[in-house]
């Protein structure tokens, strides 16, 4: 059987998502042949490195909370079939995928693909945490939107 994640640990998975997200990033940045592309991934990974900070800040108020299910443990195992589905939550796996690019374009795609998997993941989120803490998760996911269309917007022009 997998391992049923805890509030808190759900909130954790949200900073190795962003500190991943942030090793990939600047590793890409480094190894890019465009300048742009190179300017758009820096940039990202300071983004992440903020939601890095926002993540540990709710984590260190997370409750024990146990949301509204249909049966015992559902919510959670919903939880961790995402979790276990996005390689960003995997710990160091963001500097180990990054070196694997051949193109920019392929690391385009990483990314696009990261950015979904982290706004389905923190509409999760937003369970387990208290209401007080929506306002803050919204922006991180309206955020990540944002990048999400810079980096399908770079596709396109490269």
């Amino acid at each position: 059987m997998a391992n049923i994640f805890s509030g808190s640990e759900i909130v954790e998975i949200g900073v190795q998502i962003e500190k991943n997200g942030k090793d990939f990033y600047e590793t890409v940045a480094g190894q890019a042949k465009d300048k742009k592309v190179k300017d758009i991934f820096l940039f990202l990974a300071a983004e992440e490195a903020k939601h890095m900070l926002v993540f540990q800040k709710i984590l260190s108020q997370v409750e024990k909370y146990e949301p509204a299910e249909a049966y015992p443990g559902e919510y959670f195992s919903y939880m961790n079939a995402l979790a276990g589905e996005s390689v960003f939550t995997q710990k160091d796996k963001g500097r180990e995928i990054a070196k694997k690019m051949k193109s920019d374009k392929e690391a385009i795609e990483i990314g696009i693909n990261a950015e979904k998997d982290s706004i389905v993941f923190y509409e999760g989120v937003k369970k387990v945490v208290p209401i007080y803490d929506h306002a803050v998760i919204d922006e991180v996911i309206v955020q990540e939107q944002g990048h999400l269309k810079q980096l399908l917007e770079l596709k396109e022009k490269i």
